[in-house]
């Protein structure tokens, strides 16, 4: 359980860290959760995927071990949107 938590916490500041540069460097505010929904995590399913099993199997194939991460990033590239966006509304143009 521990390294779940260690692996969420991971992830979350890797999300947060590359949203957060994406955002300042593209002047965008919601970017990263789009590219996390549209690209990664399809991605991510994509290579696990297995063509032997059925769909629901492969549904059922995941665990909590792999869900809690992906939603932990997620969770960090929203909160990259919304610090960009509280900077810009405290004043700060080069975020």
């Amino acid at each position: 359980m521990l390294q779940v938590i260690i692996a969420m916490l991971l992830f979350f500041v890797m999300m947060f860290g590359i949203g957060f540069i994406l955002n300042m460097l593209m002047k965008t505010t919601w970017f990263p959760i789009y590219l996390y929904l549209i690209v990664l995590l399809p991605l991510g399913i994509y290579y696990t995927w297995s063509s032997g099993m059925s769909w629901q199997d492969n549904l059922a194939a995941y665990t909590y071990v792999d869900i809690l991460p992906a939603i932990a990033a997620l969770i960090g590239a929203y909160v990259s949107g919304w610090a960009i966006r509280v900077l810009r509304k405290s004043g700060f143009k080069m975020y």
